[in-house]
């Protein structure tokens, strides 16, 4: 009977719900008051859900402050006008030793800023101590980049087919030093502005003050003509235009080159393949296949070697405003770098074949050059720190050791001499010719 009553309950309830959710009834539930508890029972017909509203159920208002006054308008009461009343009034100070009757400080007692301090906030004569003159200037010519630049040029003269000329060696090795002088020091004297803003560089004399611009233009000056005039008169007029064009490059196509385009790593590595070929061209006089072949080792070594340092600077070189290939373009950084490693395999291979050295030199040199490589891999697949300072490192070692074994497996000529009768060349020499 209960179940029947419930069921007829919830019959009548849907049936009020479809008729009151009709479009034309506004009404959106039924009230039911229950006697037991006083209250108000609201179904909800579109919820479906009772909800208890009691009868005596206000909203309580929150009274309303009054406005408060302006302080300039209190009104004080009559005790605060009694203590206002009693305040005693100040007597003003008396004039003390620092014034004079008139109330004015004395003339004695203003401070005045000491010279010290003046000279101190005001500009400062720069002062060259000659003493520190040798290793600034060291520093302008970056010193350890110039000795390597000399190494490769010593090894363009060693592996150059003809007997070895003390003298011609050493005017080779000193014009060309001169010449990598000038042309960093020149760099450094553009690069200014721009080194100031790197953690790399901003210790160079320039930036800071330990050298004079004319001081470093006019050293840059002492260092090219002699050399360029040494390498042109005292070796042979090709290695001075090839030391002279260098210059150039550097200095008015590789420097401007940083700030514009990624394509400034490859002009710079062409900079840095030149040395060895003037080597080659001080000892020979001419330029051959074996100095194109150097000067290619060099060409690719140096983006491995570069690539991998300028990764760990990418920061630096954004702040200076350099459009270094691992800043623009990071993919292609490694990339290139990767491509090149391989490519020392494969012009050491090439020596033997350009008969500039015997086939015994692409077979020990290649370990080193497939561990180059390897590291070359590791730096492209990881990209991150760890590999390119490996890669870095290796590059440091890898070249002299690469020219090392190049020298060693350099191919023997026969010497060129008169024979005893001095009627014309040896037999050796004739079968070379």
């Amino acid at each position: 009977m209960h179940f029947f009553f419930t069921s007829s309950v919830r019959m009548c309830l849907a049936q009020l719900h479809r008729v009151i959710t009709a479009p034309h009834v506004k009404c959106q539930g039924i009230h039911i008051y229950m006697r037991q508890t006083h209250r108000w029972l609201l179904f909800h017909l579109s919820k479906r859900k009772y909800v208890t509203q009691c009868q005596n159920l206000h909203q309580k208002t929150k009274p309303k402050q009054e406005p408060l006054e302006p302080a300039g308008h209190e009104e004080c009461t009559p005790q605060e006008v009694k203590s206002v009343t009693a305040m005693h009034t100040v007597p003003p100070p008396e004039p003390s030793e620092c014034q004079d009757t008139t109330g004015q400080p004395h003339a004695s007692t203003i401070s005045t800023p000491s010279p010290a301090s003046t000279e101190e906030r005001g500009w400062k004569e720069m002062k060259l101590d000659v003493s520190n003159l040798p290793g600034v200037l060291a520093r302008l010519s970056k010193i350890r980049l110039s000795a390597l630049v000399v190494i490769t040029a010593s090894a363009g003269y060693a592996m150059a087919p003809v007997p070895f000329d003390l003298t011609c060696f050493l005017l080779a090795s000193v014009g060309t030093g001169l010449a990598s002088c000038a042309a960093n020091s020149i760099n450094q004297f553009f690069e200014v502005p721009f080194d100031s803003n790197m953690n790399r560089t901003k210790s160079r004399p320039l930036v800071r003050g330990q050298i004079s611009p004319l001081l470093a233009v006019s050293f840059a000056a002492a260092c090219a003509i002699p050399g360029i005039s040494l390498l042109t008169v005292a070796v042979n007029p090709l290695t001075g235009a090839l030391g002279a064009f260098n210059i150039f490059l550097y200095t008015c196509c590789y420097t401007p080159m940083k700030r514009m385009s990624i394509a400034n790593t490859w002009v710079g590595a062409v900079v840095g393949a030149i040395p060895p070929i003037m080597g080659w061209t001080a000892a020979t006089g001419s330029l051959d296949v074996g100095a194109l072949l150097l000067g290619a080792i060099l060409y690719s070594w140096q983006f491995p070697h570069f690539n991998a340092l300028s990764w760990n600077l990418r920061e630096d070189y954004s702040r200076g405003g350099y459009r270094m290939m691992s800043v623009i373009n990071p993919q292609m950084c490694r990339r290139v770098a990767l491509r090149h490693c391989l490519a020392l395999i494969g012009l050491s291979t090439l020596a033997p074949v350009l008969d500039v050295t015997t086939w015994t030199f692409p077979v020990i040199s290649l370990p080193i050059n497939l561990y180059i490589s390897y590291l070359g891999y590791r730096f492209y697949r990881d990209a991150d720190r760890s590999s390119s300072r490996k890669l870095f490192f290796c590059s440091l070692w890898h070249l002299p050791m690469l020219l090392l074994l190049m020298f060693t497996c350099k191919k023997s000529y026969p010497k060129i001499s008169k024979d005893d009768s001095g009627t014309g060349l040896s037999p050796e020499a004739l079968k070379l010719v």
